[in-house]
């Protein structure tokens, strides 16, 4: 190994005593060098920039759930054209998964960060004007895969920038702004959506939704701004052989976390992790198993960098991915990505129809009050197939009477959140009590069972109890098996099969948006049963995922 070193020009002038000379000629690796850089201001500077970054994940693939029951009219939706828009983020999600995660690795984080989140704020505006379905599903398609790059990249980022003492309380925080932004969606939804904002512009119509898409691209475009004054990731750098752009990285978290001057920051050598790249001009190069003779002589003992081809990237990328395709860890994955699929088909499926579902509960309990027609899902559910049918058949451009929403709409939706965020609340208490493996199981079993529950819901109260559970366990168990890949896989595995199963998770989500609204125009039965069922399977897998490894 080599390490690196900087020539300071501002550095002081004045002599030093041998032992301090020592300790700043001493090379870091990167955990030294980043608790020497402090936790102040910086870091809550990160943490406030990743708000709104959290947000504009959570807004791309949820917005459209709140707006369906509104633009049904305008943009003249039929069921299966509302489940291709809460998909179509899914499938641009899945298409640039590979090429996102090689451009992180490569072009480093903050240029994918800031590039993908202002790219994917300029693609919300432009969904925000659309003026019918064909191009309000291209620009969700547009968005889901644009907003994959940053929205995986930020985990990856604020990890980079925060050392292994405060690591866990950034991804606790992290999971806690994520379960906020469910949480703010349908409140910002309650605020704007029942308001009278239409108005046209020669023929260019804008509708109170459009608005509502329009605000919720804010979040996006803030974050892409205020992080082009971040440094680039010094991990990344150091990973990359760009060790003196790493020491400067260090140098800007160092003075805001101090206030002190760049040039004391106390690390002057960094550990050259992957010697890629050429020796710059004002770059010195030392080997580690000659660092005494150097340091102590204060005369570098220069290394010539050791430069990888492709084809010798791709044969050590493949010796790292082999034992993948190989016994025990292929079954294994693949038995952890089929019950990632079906947990995320059940738990997004309900998920993102349950705002159309509480419209549809608001419109017939308001429409039939005081008469003895039965308020059971079913027949709720055949009410707004029906009335969609004569909607689309009739449709006369005037739109103003689907506007009309009940506000039980919105507030379901976020008591709906709100027990979800509850849940992650006890999820850690509950986690201890039960274990992994059996919260996993019996939180899959409940909430298959609650899948099918629905089907037997007899009024609007029922349906908000039922499908609060089903959320919140659900949620629950899905996070309970990513804990469980740490267990299942050796280290160097563990991210691939996370992306990978991610992966599967959304086209879960995309197949059961897509096949939910055929259902329902098929029966009352089969949606629910296809929820239920599939969570179920997924329980019983569970209950053959190892429990102990070798690793």
């Amino acid at each position: 190994m080599a390490v690196t070193s900087v020539n300071n020009d501002d550095e002081a002038s004045s002599p030093r005593n041998d032992n301090k000379t020592k300790e700043l000629n001493e090379p870091a690796d990167f955990e030294k060098a980043i608790d020497a850089a402090g936790f102040g201001l910086f870091n809550v500077l990160l943490i406030f920039i990743a708000i709104p970054a959290t947000l504009a994940n959570v807004f791309s693939t949820t917005t459209m759930a709140y707006i369906l029951p509104i633009a049904e009219c305008d943009l003249k939706l039929t069921l299966f054209n509302k489940g291709m828009l809460n998909a179509a983020t899914y499938a641009g999600m899945i298409s640039s998964a590979i090429i996102w995660g090689y451009l992180a690795d490569t072009q480093g984080r903050k240029k994918i960060l800031v590039i993908g989140y202002i790219a994917d704020a300029i693609c919300v505006f432009c969904s925000s004007l659309s003026q019918n379905f064909a191009m309000l599903v291209t620009f969700k398609f547009i968005g889901g895969l644009i907003v994959n790059g940053p929205g995986a990249v930020l985990f990856t980022y604020l990890t980079e920038l925060h050392g292994a003492k405060h690591r866990p309380r950034v991804l606790m925080i992290l999971g806690m702004i994520t379960s906020f932004g469910t949480l703010l969606l349908p409140i910002l939804a309650w605020l704007i959506l029942p308001q009278d904002w239409e108005f046209a512009l020669q023929d260019f119509n804008v509708h109170t939704w459009q608005m509502f898409l329009l605000i919720c691209g804010l979040p996006s475009l803030i974050c892409g701004l205020a992080l082009i004054a971040l440094p680039e990731s010094p991990k990344f750098l150091m990973s990359q052989g760009r060790n003196m752009e790493a020491l400067k990285a260090f140098q800007k978290i160092y003075f805001f976390n101090t206030r002190q001057p760049k040039n004391t920051y106390p690390i002057q050598h960094l550990i050259e992790e992957v010697p890629t790249r050429d020796t710059n001009a004002n770059e010195v190069i030392f080997n580690i198993e000659n660092k005494l003779q150097g340091i102590e002589e204060n005369v570098p003992v220069k290394s010539k960098r050791q430069h990888r081809t492709l084809v010798q990237s791709l044969r050590e990328g493949w010796q790292q991915t082999k034992p993948m395709f190989r016994k025990p860890l292929l079954a294994r994955s693949l038995h952890v990505y089929l019950m990632q699929f079906c947990i995320l088909l059940g738990l997004n499926t309900i998920r993102l129809w349950l705002p159309q579902l509480f419209a549809s509960i608001a419109e017939f309990e308001h429409e039939f009050a005081g008469t003895d027609e039965s308020s059971n899902l079913c027949a709720i559910l055949d009410y707004s197939v029906n009335k969609t049918a004569t909607a689309i058949a009739s449709n006369t451009g005037d739109c103003t009477a689907n506007r009309n929403i009940s506000v039980d709409m919105y507030l379901n939706n976020i008591i709906v959140a709100t027990s979800s965020l509850v849940g992650y609340c006890f999820a850690g208490l509950i986690i201890r009590a039960l274990g992994n493996n059996r919260l996993l199981t019996y939180g899959l079993l409940l909430s298959g069972c609650l899948g099918f529950g629905l089907y037997w819901a007899t009024s609007g109260l029922e349906t908000l109890i039922i499908s609060s559970l089903f959320i919140t366990v659900c949620s629950i168990s899905t996070s309970s098996l990513l804990g469980m890949v740490v267990g299942l896989f050796p280290t160097t595995m563990r991210t691939m099969i996370v992306a990978i199963a991610m992966m599967l998770g959304r086209l879960g989500a995309l197949s059961g948006n897509l096949m939910f609204p055929i259902l329902v125009e098929v029966g009352c039965v089969p949606p629910f049963v296809m929820v239920g069922a599939v969570l179920i399977f997924a329980s019983a897998l569970s209950c053959i995922l190892p429990k102990k490894t070798d690793f």
